[in-house]
C-alpha cells in the first residue's frame, strides 16, 4: 500500500488545479496508476514529463524488446516491484527469453545473450552499481545501437530510474493485477 494517497483535484494546490485537470483529461488519464500517478501530486511536473515518457516508452528508435529489457533491468537494479511487474509480461511478449527474465529476477547467472541484450544488461548493471559506464561497455552500446540509440537507451533507463525512485519512496508495491512472481528483495 502506498504511503502517499492518490492525488485528487482537491489535494493539489489551488493554483495547480487547472494543470491537474489538463493531465487528468489526457487519454487514459495521464498518471492514473503507478509511478506516473505519484508525479500527479505535482501536475506541472507530470505535464512536462509525459511527452518524454511517451517518446522513450513508445516512440524512440530502440526495438520494443530492447526498451522492455531496459525497463526490467532498471526495475531489477533499483528493486522496484511495481515497474518489474508492470513490464516483465510485456518483456516476455516482446520476445525476451523466459530464462533471461527469470535469471534477472532471481539474480542468477544469465544465459547466453544477444549483442543487444548484452549491451543493455551491461550498461544498466555498470551504471546502477558504479554510477559510471566503462569504455568497453560504452563502445559496445555505441556499436550495437549507434549514437541515437545510446542516448535513447541511457535516457530510457534514467527516466525509469526516476519512476522507480518515486515508486520505491512511496512504497507503491505491486500493480493490482499481476501473474508474475515478485522480485525477491
Amino acid at each position: 500500500m502506498s504511503r502517499l494517497p492518490q492525488a485528487t483535484r482537491e489535494s493539489v494546490e489551488e493554483d495547480l488545479r487547472e494543470k491537474f485537470d489538463d493531465v487528468s483529461s489526457e487519454p487514459g488519464g495521464t498518471g492514473a496508476t503507478g509511478p506516473m500517478a505519484v508525479l500527479k501530486h505535482s501536475p506541472e511536473l507530470l505535464r512536462r514529463a509525459t511527452p518524454l515518457f511517451n517518446y522513450l516508452r513508445n516512440e524512440c528508435g530502440l526495438p520494443w524488446h530492447v526498451r522492455e529489457l531496459a525497463m526490467i533491468v532498471t526495475a531489477r537494479l533499483t528493486d522496484c516491484q511495481y515497474i518489474w511487474n508492470a513490464h516483465v509480461a510485456l518483456g516476455r511478449q516482446s520476445g525476451l527469453n523466459d530464462n533471461l527474465i527469470d535469471s534477472l529476477r532471481d539474480k542468477k547467472p544469465l544465459p547466453q545473450l544477444s549483442p543487444e541484450e548484452s549491451a543493455v544488461v551491461n550498461c544498466g548493471t555498470e551504471f546502477f552499481t558504479t554510477r559510471r559506464v566503462s569504455q568497453e561497455t560504452f563502445d559496445s552500446v555505441l556499436a550495437v545501437f549507434g549514437r541515437q540509440g545510446l542516448v535513447e537507451l541511457t535516457s530510457l533507463m534514467g527516466y525509469y530510474d526516476t519512476l522507480a525512485f518515486n515508486a520505491n519512496a512511496v512504497d507503491l508495491g505491486l500493480p493490482h493485477e499481476t501473474e508474475e512472481s515478485p522480485l525477491p528483495l
